[in-house]
């Protein structure tokens, strides 16, 4: 190989890395949309239990049924969606105040319906950063 393949070879390495290193970045992702997280409502339970949210992100919840309708209610965080089954219902919010959130059913589905719930807590950046030292604060508006 001559030395100028040897610069075109090494270029083109260094192009692809430097492409990697772009896509991977903050920005880049930003641009992918916003992060997805899935919840999944059935006889009588929220899946995950808990989610957690960062102050300011926004984030979108897809919301499947596995059996009935089901309701998801969040008063603070201006939620109130049905969740038909079969279907994907999507919810995007952008949370602007820390604290823990009480979801609840709100569409009657049987007599368990009463315990099925889900707690979202919107953590501060810098709470999360500081690896919760004592805990976030319950805010004012907050339902647990």
């Amino acid at each position: 190989m001559t030395p100028s393949g040897i610069f075109r070879v090494a270029g083109s390495g260094l192009a692809v890395v430097a492409a990697l290193l772009v896509s991977a970045s903050p920005r880049a992702r930003a641009e992918e949309g916003p992060r997805v997280i899935v919840i999944t409502a059935k006889r009588f339970e929220f899946s995950p239990k808990e989610i957690t949210l960062k102050k300011g992100e926004t984030v979108t919840l897809q919301l499947k049924s596995e059996d009935v309708t089901h309701g998801l209610f969040v008063r603070p965080l201006g939620i109130d969606r049905d969740i038909a089954p079969g279907q994907t219902t999507e919810v995007t919010l952008t949370p602007q105040q820390a604290g823990r959130y009480r979801a609840i059913c709100d569409h009657f589905c049987g007599a368990g319906h009463g315990g099925m719930k889900l707690t979202i807590v919107v953590e501060d950046e810098a709470a999360g950063a500081a690896g919760k030292a004592g805990g976030a604060a319950l805010s004012r508006g907050a339902r647990e």
